[in-house]
């Protein structure tokens, strides 16, 4: 039987919160210590499922594997087990895993082969790895797919470097190549490329091992590769989905919340986006002060149409807060509207908050209208699931915001991307106990 948050809504929060690590930064620079036999020591990780399934499968792999604390790590990959990766048992572990596929760009790169399992993970619509296997062939791996047993095998004679255009500016896909390419022969240019901060981070971190990398930030990269890479040490950004998630909690609950270490530099659209909402916050430095708000009133756009919060490829909205924006929107006065495009089953969400009293029309799998109830009246609590883990935690916030008790159970999906988030928010105030 997994786990259940129980939660009683209705308090008002007060305090300060550290964001933790990035973790979608955090699997990306994580399998990139394969890269180098040398020591790689990497700070600021969080302490979460997903990351410590990697961790503990490099592990397997044979890398040496020292936790000088939770948040910081030291890795060395001078002794890889290159059977152990083509074992059942990297199949089952690395199955649970979507991060695992990360491993594969490196392996190629150093050792010529990589296996990776058929991706497991979230059930937000399918996730194809079509950029990654496209990218490596066109470096020069040759690809065989096993159907017996659901298994990806890449191996090569030598990467050598060519032009790419990807079909999608993958983050993952454009880290996995990125690291492929860093020691192919040649140079070679990916356009299209996806340009996040965490991909930025991965950059500056492939830069100080060695690699030699043009257009950092914008979406056409250009690597001359190196013979070898070396270690390095290097600190993750903090996470601007949990940074997201915290104002968004702390307008709904009225709650007078700062958010330390934000990496405000790193946040692009974000803090504007939850202004068009109407939220009041402060940058203080690297920090961000949400006051307490009786009410927040959605802005229109500058004809007077209803605002419309969409995702895109960064510097565009991420994906990952338009679960978090739709809930916030419920108690805000004034109408939006969400549009989903990455993905199609994240708004299934929906049905469970409007079991809770919100007005939402569901048009189709990729847009909802959010009918703000401006406070007027409080979403009730209720029992309900949660499907994906950015879903969990907005549900997490609408259960926060309610009158009387929720349930959420399978917060094992909450757990995969936040950590110790029951705690943290108790030492704000907030009323939540594992059940």
């Amino acid at each position: 039987m997994s786990s259940a948050f129980e939660v009683r809504g209705g308090n008002r929060l007060q305090g300060e919160i550290i964001p933790q690590g990035a973790k979608n930064e955090a699997l990306q620079i994580i399998s990139a210590v394969m890269l180098t036999p040398e020591k790689v020591t990497i700070s600021n990780i969080p302490d979460i499922v997903d990351v410590n399934l990697l961790i503990e499968l490099l592990g397997d792999a044979g890398v040496k594997i020292n936790r000088v604390s939770r948040d910081v790590c030291e890795f060395q990959a001078d002794n890889i087990d290159l059977d152990y990766l083509q074992s059942p048992e990297f199949k089952k572990k690395s199955g649970r895993l979507r991060g695992s596929v990360m491993i594969a760009g490196p392996l190629l790169a150093r050792f010529g082969k990589a296996f990776i399992p058929k991706p497991g993970g979230d059930k937000i619509g399918r996730r194809r790895l079509d950029t990654h296997i496209i990218g490596f062939e066109r470096l020069g791996a040759k690809f065989i797919y096993d159907s017996d047993d659901n298994f990806f095998r890449l191996e090569t004679t030598g990467l050598k470097g060519t032009y790419m255009l990807l079909d999608e500016p993958s983050v993952t896909g454009t880290a996995n190549i990125l690291m492929a390419a860093v020691m192919a022969e040649g140079t070679t240019t990916i356009y299209n490329a996806a340009c996040e901060p965490y991909l930025q981070q991965l950059c500056k971190m492939l830069t100080r091992m060695g690699a030699k990398i043009q257009g950092i930030g914008s979406n056409m990269l250009t690597i001359e590769g190196v013979k070898y890479l070396g270690g390095c040490e290097h600190t993750m950004l903090p996470d601007m989905i949990e940074i997201g998630s915290f104002i968004g909690l702390a307008a709904m609950t009225k709650s007078e919340i700062t958010i330390k270490n934000a990496g405000v530099e790193h946040l692009g659209i974000i803090p504007e986006k939850f202004r068009q909402l109407g939220i009041n916050l402060e940058i203080r430095g690297n920090d961000i002060y949400i006051p307490s708000q009786e009410t927040y009133e959605i802005q229109t756009f500058l004809d007077g149409s209803i605002l419309t919060v969409s995702d895109h490829p960064w510097p565009g909205f991420t994906p990952d807060l338009l679960s978090i924006v739709l809930v916030v929107a419920t108690q805000a006065k004034g109408s939006v509207m969400i549009h989903q495009k990455m993905f199609e089953s994240r708004l299934f969400f929906v049905d469970k908050l409007i079991d809770m009293g919100a007005q939402i029309v569901l048009c189709d799998p990729h847009r909802a209208v959010v009918i703000g109830l401006g406070r007027q009246h409080a979403l009730r609590g209720i029992t309900m699931s949660s499907p994906d883990i950015r879903a969990g935690v907005s549900l997490l916030i609408a259960a926060l915001s309610a009158e009387g008790k929720s349930t959420i159970q399978n917060i094992d999906q909450i757990d995969r991307g936040y950590q110790y988030i029951d705690e943290r928010l108790r030492k704000l105030g907030a009323d939540i106990r594992r059940v």
